[in-house]
Formats: C-alpha cells, sequence, structure tokens
C-alpha cells in the first residue's frame, strides 16, 4: 500500500481480523491492532515519498508476527528510548527493528519493522 497514514487503518484491521480468525484472546487480538499501528504509524512518518508501506503476516499456532517496512532517505531509524518505541515493546511479545543499505549507489535504504504477538496463555517459545 501506499506508505501514507491512511494505509495504516489497512493494516491494522487486517491484523486484527487474522488474530481474531485464528481465535486469539480478545485482548491478545487488540494488543496486535494497537502493536500494528504504532509500528506502522513509525515507519510511514520516516518513509520516502512516493513509496509502498508492505507488511507481511505469519500466523503460527500461538503467535502472530508481522513485519512492516518502509523505503527511506536514509540510514533511518526509529528512537528506542520514545514513547512509541515503549507502547512497541510492552504491546509485543517479541520486538525488531530491522534496517538495509542499499545494494547499488542510488538504491533506497530499507526499514523494517518485526513483531510477534503470543496468544494469550501460551508460553514464549
Amino acid at each position: 500500500m501506499p506508505a501514507v497514514p491512511r494505509a495504516v487503518i489497512t493494516m491494522r484491521t487486517v491484523a486484527a481480523d487474522l488474530a481474531a480468525r485464528a481465535e486469539f484472546t480478545l485482548d491478545a487480538v487488540a494488543d496486535l491492532r494497537m502493536a500494528v499501528d504504532e509500528a506502522c504509524s513509525s515507519l510511514v512518518a520516516l518513509a520516502r515519498p512516493d513509496t509502498r508501506l508492505t507488511c507481511s503476516f505469519i500466523v503460527g499456532e500461538d503467535h502472530i508476527t508481522v513485519t512492516a517496512s518502509v523505503q527511506t532517505t536514509g540510514a533511518e531509524r526509529l528512537d528506542t528510548d520514545s514513547f512509541g518505541w515503549r507502547v512497541l515493546t510492552t504491546l509485543a511479545d517479541d520486538m525488531r527493528m530491522l534496517s538495509a543499505a542499499p545494494g547499488a549507489s542510488g538504491d533506497p535504504f530499507r526499514l523494517a519493522l518485526r513483531l510477534s504477538v503470543q496468544r494469550l496463555g501460551t508460553p514464549l517459545s
């Protein structure tokens, strides 16, 4: 989807729908929805103009993993001392920031956030 604020709504809705269909608890669905909202909002704010917000969802038996990414104009990273990062690390059971430098001169940088939310009541593996 285009890396614009209105795309965040769609990603948040898809995440919540997948969790609900996988019969996650209401609390786990809410945590995932809020984490995806915060992750995508943070990435959209750093995205270069006219780029895409890309999300992949992996639904496991006891967790859902979401990887969201955008192209950036430089070696951007989220501030890990920010309120938004604290929200992400509180809501997600596993939270990682991934970045990739351009492969060739003129290629864009890529910043990704990968988060996992466990089905409540299952041990973190």
